[in-house]
């Protein structure tokens, strides 16, 4: 059973985190001459008192009930998810199946973002949730096979396994397709980004269209939390953890933890949307064979 003291320290990690994503995120999309204002130095402190007093809106005959279950779970699945990184020291829960356990915790967000879409009984939140299951039928092919093809070169699907299995030679360097995969299946698990099509200015925001005051927030929340999740899971399984000189374990996996999420985060603000149309091709016709020519070297050259 997890200590009190470590799911505590891992909640306080994800929120620093998602809080400095956030301040990132704000400043980035923030035009240069507004940065120095009183209100944009104050970072994400002003959006969430701004939620927190705001008035819910309701459209007519909404289903809360599924909102705010789609809305709690999209905060709670990648907290889940992360129970299994190893975050400088054992995880949460060193489980033997701990591969398997992060992926089926990140796709618990699809059923919440649908969830979401759903039930605000209106056509552009519904759209959105659409098209976040399109982006997933398209990314998770390409994600679970670069899941597999780590858990394959390492012989476990343990987290602390992988990470012990790369003193050698990081699994980024080994396996440069699968970690470029899975950077782009992140952006896309995140709805971020070029991948933010569910959240579109076309579909007047998408998903979280009728979204407001505190449900807002925890929508928010849930989605950087996902994003942390997501850069803080690339570390033990292509980053070789804790591992590196000077330093101690934990802060290692703090560095590359926030080299990976700053990198998402900057792709927001550089990178164009992506169709989903065109994005499901190309995973289908691309980044499919991709990983499967990844999966079939490595397995050429750890099993005897």
């Amino acid at each position: 059973m997890a200590e009190p003291g470590a799911v505590l320290g891992l909640i306080a990690a994800l929120a620093a985190l998602v809080w400095g994503a956030a301040t990132l995120d704000a400043h980035l999309g923030s035009p240069p001459q507004s940065r120095q204002t009183p209100e944009r130095a104050a970072g994400p402190w002003r959006e969430v008192a701004r939620l927190l007093v705001q008035q819910r809106r309701l459209t007519l005959l909404p289903d809360v009930l599924l909102t705010r279950i789609g809305l709690l779970t999209l905060l709670l699945a990648p907290v889940l998810a992360a129970a299994v990184l190893p975050l400088g020291g054992a995880p949460v829960a060193d489980l033997d199946v701990g591969v398997v356990w992060f992926n089926a915790m990140e796709v618990c967000v699809w059923p919440a973002l649908w969830l979401i879409g759903w039930g605000a009984n209106s056509v552009y939140p519904l759209i959105g949730a659409y098209r976040y299951v399109a982006q997933g039928l398209a990314y998770e092919l390409p994600h679970m096979f670069a899941l597999i093809t780590v858990a394959l070169g390492a012989g476990s699907l343990r987290m602390t396994g992988i990470v012990q299995a790369q003193h050698g030679l990081w699994y980024a360097v080994w396996m440069p397709v699968a970690f470029l995969v899975y950077l782009v299946s992140a952006l896309a698990m995140a709805f971020w980004g070029p991948m933010g099509q569910p959240l579109g200015r076309d579909l007047a925001g998408g998903v979280p269209a009728e979204l407001s005051g505190a449900d807002r927030l925890l929508f928010l929340a849930g989605r950087y939390t996902v994003l942390v999740v997501a850069a803080a899971a690339a570390v033990p399984l292509f980053l070789g953890g804790g591992a590196g000189p000077l330093l101690p374990a934990w802060a290692w996996t703090l560095v590359k933890t926030v080299a990976v999420l700053v990198l998402l985060v900057v792709a927001r603000h550089r990178l164009p949307a992506v169709r989903m149309d065109r994005f499901m091709d190309f995973s289908w016709m691309v980044l499919i064979p991709l990983t499967l020519a990844q999966l079939l070297v490595v397995g050429i050259v750890v099993l005897p």
